[in-house]
């Protein structure tokens, strides 16, 4: 009986280990065409009047910092000439609301909302690989009740926005979604 539950307990583990070797597969590929290796990445554009002080070179320099870090081999410029491709990118509208008052009715938690249109262009074939005139990305920050020890969190909130944001456009990029070549028949 002991011999057979050992035995039964071995297959039963054997199968198990080996049903799980396919689900883990890591990337090994770009999901750009193979012909692209230099990405110009140009300082976005911000069409909300009132603008905030360099919320778009904040938004280009994660683009550019997240693909030289993750880019497996991708070279990153500034400028469109001599790019394969580039990653365009909109900062459609900034705007930051009040969400948490204190006792005297002011906003001590405020939510700060970036709407970014972003695309990404193939410059040899001259066609859009990816397209997403709507990333939408919030953060809270939060005000201090003491006025002595205020410090005003609005910049770092758009830091970490800017990270998330370049982490999402370039895990696009890297991971192929939505970024695939045609396949010809």
């Amino acid at each position: 009986m002991k011999k057979r539950f050992t035995f039964t307990a071995i297959v039963l583990l054997s199968v198990l280990c080996l049903g799980f070797t396919e689900c883990y597969k890591p990337v090994t590929n770009s999901g750009l065409p193979k012909g692209i290796k230099n990405i110009a990445v140009p300082v976005f554009q911000f069409e909300v009047a009132g603008a905030r002080y360099r919320v778009e070179s904040r938004f280009t320099e994660a683009v550019t910092k997240e693909i030289i870090k993750r880019g497996r081999g991708l070279r990153v410029q500034g400028s469109r000439e001599g790019a394969d491709a580039v990653v365009e990118g909109t900062i459609r509208n900034f705007y930051f609301t009040g969400v948490l008052l204190d006792r005297e009715g002011r906003a001590r938690v405020y939510e700060v909302t970036v709407v970014v249109a972003v695309t990404i262009r193939d410059l040899k074939e001259n066609k859009i690989l990816y397209d997403n005139q709507n990333f939408i990305f919030r953060d809270s920050f939060e005000f201090s009740e003491d006025p002595r020890s205020f410090f005003n969190e609005e910049d770092p909130a758009v830091e970490r926005m800017a990270r998330a944001f370049a982490e999402s456009v370039v895990s696009t990029i890297v991971n192929g979604i939505g970024v695939r070549e045609e396949k010809r028949k």
